[in-house]
């Protein structure tokens, strides 16, 4: 059984999937990778300001209320998580475009999204700061 979830890189959304099999509570442990080079976690760590996650909540939300984003979006949004990410925010709610997404900036993972309507009425709570764009 396969997990999926969703990443956005350079502004375009992929379906990544996960397997749900893997036995977590195994004796053999994953060997650590050795040798990796400085030139290679640098690369790492610069790809990761370039990327961000949406949950399966949240794709759900996109369609339940026929919300959609194009990779001009997709980029303005992960700027806003690298905004947020300097920071020093870990949750926060980046207003775009009429909708909410509640973010997780350390996960770099878009919890949920509300539309202007829906959000009406509505608490946001476990925020510690707000991006509007």
């Amino acid at each position: 059984m396969i997990r999926m979830g969703y990443r956005v890189v350079n502004g375009k959304l992929y379906q990544v999937g996960l397997p749900l099999d893997y036995d977590y509570n195994s004796s053999t442990k994953p060997q650590k990778k050795t040798g990796e080079s400085f030139a290679e976690v640098l690369k790492k760590s610069i790809n990761s300001k370039e990327q961000f996650a949406m949950s399966n909540h949240a794709v759900d939300r996109l369609t339940a209320r026929n919300i959609s984003f194009d990779e001009n979006d997709m980029k303005k949004i992960n700027d806003a998580i690298n905004k947020a990410e300097q920071k020093g925010c870990n949750e926060s709610v980046i207003f775009y475009k009429d909708t909410a997404l509640v973010t997780s900036i350390k996960n770099r993972t878009v919890i949920t999204v509300v539309d202007k309507d829906s959000a009406k009425g509505n608490i946001f709570t476990n925020i510690d700061s707000v991006v509007i764009l």
